[in-house]
């Protein structure tokens, strides 16, 4: 299911931005829904009221979401410098992955928020991390999160099981 919300409020200059939206429990709105635009993504639901949500926006320095190279499948974690509102990083990258200035990132589907496939920028450059072998690739996003008036919800169906999942298999490895 998509629900259709207003941005009531935005932040994008903070390092820890948030979005209020006009829809909440009662609209069947909770923690951990993800939220996007027209044009991609903008962040996932932190907290619910019965009548708003709080988005953790996409540009907040603690968000960490699980993306890939459309083209190659090859996968990494975006995040936020806190600096541009209109570009996040894309890490642990493998450096064998064959990316480009201009190729798309979409959303990996590695977690129970997303679904596969939903568009979040374009490559801006792409730099290899000496470290661990990876790339670090600067993403414009498609998404204008400062010009955000309406966002949809994303109601990931199979949250729940995969979330049950998830908590079996962390409580047999804490035995």
């Amino acid at each position: 299911a998509v629900y259709r919300a207003e941005v009531i409020k935005n932040s994008y200059h903070l390092s820890k931005n948030y979005l209020i939206i006009n829809k909440g429990i009662r609209d069947s709105i909770h923690q951990d829904m993800g939220v996007v635009s027209p044009k991609g993504i903008v962040g996932i639901i932190d907290k619910a009221t019965s009548r708003y949500a709080s988005v953790q926006s996409v540009l907040n320095t603690l968000s960490k979401i699980s993306a890939t190279h459309k083209k190659s499948g090859y996968y990494g974690t975006l995040s936020w410098d806190g600096k541009d509102p209109t570009i996040v990083q894309l890490t642990d990258i493998p450096s064998l992955a064959p990316i480009s200035v201009g190729d798309s990132i979409v959303t990996a589907g590695h977690s129970s928020i997303f679904p596969k496939g939903i568009p979040i920028g374009k490559v801006l450059n792409v730099n290899a991390n000496t470290r661990d072998n990876s790339l670090l690739s600067q993403v414009k996003l498609f998404t204008d999160m400062q010009q955000l008036q309406h966002v949809y919800i994303i109601k990931n169906k199979e949250q729940i099981p995969i979330k049950q999942l998830e908590e079996q298999i962390q409580e047999q490895a804490d035995e």
